[in-house]
């Protein structure tokens, strides 16, 4: 069976794995608590979440599965903090895409 996506740039791809895994609330949550404390385990997430530890641990696996979080082991715990580099490459793609997209239309 053939992926149509696989027909896009990979730029595109990458752009839209981006915004797939960031259109659920609770993952932007996530990122801004990561922002804001610079790393944080599953742990104290969940702590600022309304949510169980299982479900976060999804949304932290769904995020970094994608590359926008790292997660170093430290000892029983893992650590979470972004990946600085895909978050600039998510924020200079959607800074390009809507760049070019308020052209006058028709």
């Amino acid at each position: 069976m053939i992926n149509k996506s696989e027909e896009f740039k990979p730029e595109l791809q990458e752009l839209a794995s981006y915004a797939k895994v960031l259109s659920h609330p609770a993952r932007i949550q996530i990122l801004q608590e990561l922002v804001k404390k610079n790393s944080c385990t599953c742990l104290d997430i969940v702590g600022e979440l309304p949510l169980a530890q299982a479900t976060v641990s999804q949304h932290l696996k769904a995020m970094k599965d994608v590359g926008l979080i790292e997660g170093q082991v430290d000892g029983p715990r893992v650590c979470y903090c972004i990946n600085r580099e895909k978050m600039r490459q998510l924020r200079d793609g959607f800074v390009s895409l809507f760049e070019t997209s308020f052209n006058k239309c028709c």
